[in-house]
């Protein structure tokens, strides 16, 4: 009797007996998610689920701030989040990312999201409707020596037709920007330091930035935006201009255009001390 009458309190207290809050603060790859314990627990036995309802909080990693930290995607986790309210999975219409999604939902072991991401079963995926280049041999050995020479002819154009590389290599222009520092002391010679970046600016149309800059593109701050639609918010995961000079040459762009602006303060009232400059830098990318 007493056993039966300790289940049905357990049962009764639900959440409330949980040593989480009901609104739980995340640091996914140090972007922050709040949400609801309970949308966290929405599918038993997903590493998120083990988580949050097998452990204790104290045995969860957290940042300096109290969150809970996930050393993850930060960006592709807001996707993980929205299908773990609903378990539903709406993407938006240009998205290149579905290989690295399905790769967090297997880590974060949610089954059923990764079977939707697979490229097996996804209608619109880019990956089943290319030709392999099997297949055009097979098909040129089923035709014979010269209808087969057709075939592949036939096959490569309508396979050129559909391929998003192509259709992606479109004119237009890329503004590279960066906002700059640098110290001049006293002694110029040996107290230098040039050109310390703490961010370069990706501005663009949304199609050509992801076409040029891939995975190194960060979007968190402007995301979803649609292809043909331009932004000036996007910024790249690494602070060397020439790398990102390179990827730009690589597929076809050029240097059209350059303009700097300049300040300079000291660091005290004292005109002996060191300078200290600043610089916002463009530099115009064009592919014709």
């Amino acid at each position: 009797m007493a056993l039966a009458d300790a289940e049905s309190a357990l049962s009764s207290c639900g959440d409330s007996c949980s040593p989480f809050s009901e609104v739980i603060e995340l640091n996914v790859g140090g972007q922050v998610y709040v949400t609801r314990h309970k949308t966290l627990i929405a599918v038993p036995d997903s590493l998120l689920w083990n988580m949050f309802s097998k452990k204790s909080p104290k045995e969860l990693a957290r940042d300096s701030k109290g969150r809970f930290f996930l050393d993850r995607d930060g960006f592709l986790f807001r996707y993980i989040l929205d299908y773990l309210r609903d378990l539903n999975l709406v993407l938006p219409d240009y998205f290149p990312e579905k290989s690295r999604l399905q790769r967090e939902a297997d880590f974060f072991q949610l089954r059923d999201l990764a079977k939707r991401l697979s490229p097996r079963v996804s209608k619109d995926n880019s990956i089943s409707e290319e030709i392999s280049q099997s297949d055009t041999e097979e098909g040129a050995q089923q035709c014979g020596s010269s209808g087969g020479l057709e075939t592949l002819r036939t096959m490569s154009v309508s396979g050129a037709m559909r391929s998003p590389s192509l259709d992606s290599r479109k004119s237009g222009y890329i503004t590279i920007g960066y906002r700059g520092s640098y110290t001049i002391g006293r002694d110029i010679q040996t107290d230098a330091k040039f050109r310390r970046v703490a961010r370069i600016t990706v501005c663009g149309k949304t199609s050509l930035a992801k076409e040029v800059f891939g995975d190194t593109l960060n979007e968190s701050r402007d995301p979803d935006r649609p292809p043909e639609r331009y932004t000036s918010r996007y910024y790249l995961k690494y602070n060397f201009l020439e790398q990102a000079f390179d990827k730009l040459t690589e597929v076809g762009f050029h240097m059209v255009a350059c303009s700097s602006t300049g300040t300079c303060a000291y660091t005290s009232n004292d005109p002996n001390e060191d300078k200290i400059w600043t610089s916002y830098t463009e530099y115009v990318f064009c592919r014709e």
